[in-house]
């Protein structure tokens, strides 16, 4: 919102993506680009720190995160755009689109675990991502509405991590059952079961 508030009145953030904004023609194009490096910066922590999820969808997210970065490091020029823009667009909109699928069943998923993981909720925010992404692509080919589809769909995609760390975060922690065993009172006890 920052970055579109300097553009001239011409800017549209209903029609023009927020690549324009960042790009050699943005005015002030300093702001986004350091908005997308910082988003960049965010998915690289949260995959080092989303120890819930597996570790697939910790390097999935992190590939989103370098793909932001990439995004960044290769602005769009004045007219058109670049080849390494758009392969980078491309590779973070496929694995943040992909991230939830990945991240479903997790050790934390079970009984008690959060639903935000369990497949069904996985499946039904993967297929709104797809839906979103497909509505972005149809746009690209001349629609009216780019900058709205790609700023919806990019909402969508960057808040669902966060929706996942915040539900880990107010799951309990189970106590480890890792396999050590251990006599107690003459039973042993082998992955916190006793026998």
């Amino acid at each position: 919102m920052i970055a579109g508030s300097v553009q001239p009145a011409s800017y549209s953030p209903v029609r023009q993506t927020v690549s324009v904004l960042a790009g050699y023609a943005g005015t002030d194009r300093w702001i986004m680009t350091t908005a997308l490096f910082l988003v960049g910066g965010c998915d690289l922590v949260t995959a080092a720190g989303l120890t819930g999820v597996r570790a697939r969808a910790r390097i999935l997210l992190a590939i989103a995160g370098l793909a932001s970065i990439g995004i960044a490091a290769s602005p769009e020029p004045v007219h058109g755009s670049s080849p390494g823009h758009l392969a980078w667009t491309v590779l973070g909109a496929a694995a943040i689109t992909l991230w939830p699928a990945f991240a479903a069943r997790s050790l934390l998923a079970g009984p008690g675990g959060p639903a935000v993981l369990r497949v069904c909720a996985a499946a039904a925010v993967t297929a709104v991502l797809i839906a979103l992404l497909g509505w972005l692509l149809f746009e690209t080919q001349g629609g009216d509405m780019l900058g709205l589809a790609e700023r919806l769909t990019t909402a969508a995609q960057t808040s669902w991590p966060f929706i996942v760390a915040l539900a880990l975060r107010r799951t309990p922690r189970r106590p480890s059952t890792a396999s050590w065993p251990a006599r107690v009172g003459g039973f042993t006890v082998t992955g916190g079961r006793c026998r």
